[in-house]
């Protein structure tokens, strides 16, 4: 655990406390610019599919995609804006760690990072080492490697991030979660190009239920994976 995000990991986010952590973790670690290479993400995905046989390879991406943001986007996210601790995130800079399954165990940072100093001006400078540093890499290469959209796996980034911040606005009432909600909000970034996160869900009203329904805007395919179904935020008609 890096000792300065400790705050973060109580209650239900304790979980989180081993996800990002520093190289002398004993853990076993790769480099992403290892990992991202053709030869090493068919095997680590191949490994993954052995629970699905039989499965699409563009779906078992995007529910493998799933694990690794839902690992990195909530601690990135949540050490930003609730402790204004700023991270090191570029991809030629971390390791992940693997399970058995080749499903993602967490990150190993070359360095605590640091705080903010000054705060941020706005999201796009809060967020810009996160989203182009890491993220588009990071998806640019996975679409390549097996012919997802990106959008897809933008959209799983998104879903994860939207959550986090609903989760953080009801358990930390008074945090200023503004500037996650100004990226999120934002049809742009700041060089004027499409912002790939821009509003991944949205809430509908369904008949006969009081509550507003919470919608991805993008399907994440998993229903092209054996044994699993439509999840239950689809946007699919036929889900």
């Amino acid at each position: 655990m890096i000792p300065a995000l400790a705050p973060l990991f109580i209650a239900d986010f304790s979980h989180y406390r081993d996800v990002l952590v520093l190289e002398d973790d004993p853990r076993p670690g790769m480099p992403l610019s290892t990992l991202l290479t053709p030869e090493v993400f068919t095997s680590v995905l191949h490994r993954f599919g052995q629970q699905y046989p039989d499965s699409d390879r563009r779906g078992l991406a995007s529910v493998w995609s799933k694990y690794y943001f839902i690992k990195l986007i909530p601690p990135v996210v949540a050490a930003s804006l609730i402790l204004e601790h700023r991270l090191p995130l570029r991809l030629e800079q971390l390791q992940v760690m693997l399970d058995d399954q080749g499903m993602p165990l967490g990150f190993k940072l070359p360095d605590p990072g640091q705080r903010w100093a000054p705060a941020p001006r706005d999201a796009y400078q809060r967020f810009d080492e996160l989203i182009e540093g890491h993220l588009r890499p990071f998806i640019d290469t996975v679409a390549t490697l097996t012919r997802l959209s990106p959008n897809v796996l933008w959209s799983n980034a998104g879903n994860y991030f939207e959550w986090l911040l609903s989760v953080l606005a009801t358990a930390m009432p008074h945090a200023d979660l503004s500037q996650g909600h100004e990226l999120l909000n934002a049809p742009t970034l700041q060089d004027g190009g499409r912002n790939p996160l821009s509003h991944p869900v949205r809430y509908i009203k369904v008949a006969g239920h009081a509550a507003l329904k919470r919608q991805r805007r993008v399907c994440c395919v998993r229903y092209r994976v054996n044994g699993l179904a439509y999840c239950e935020n689809c946007p699919s008609p036929s889900a």
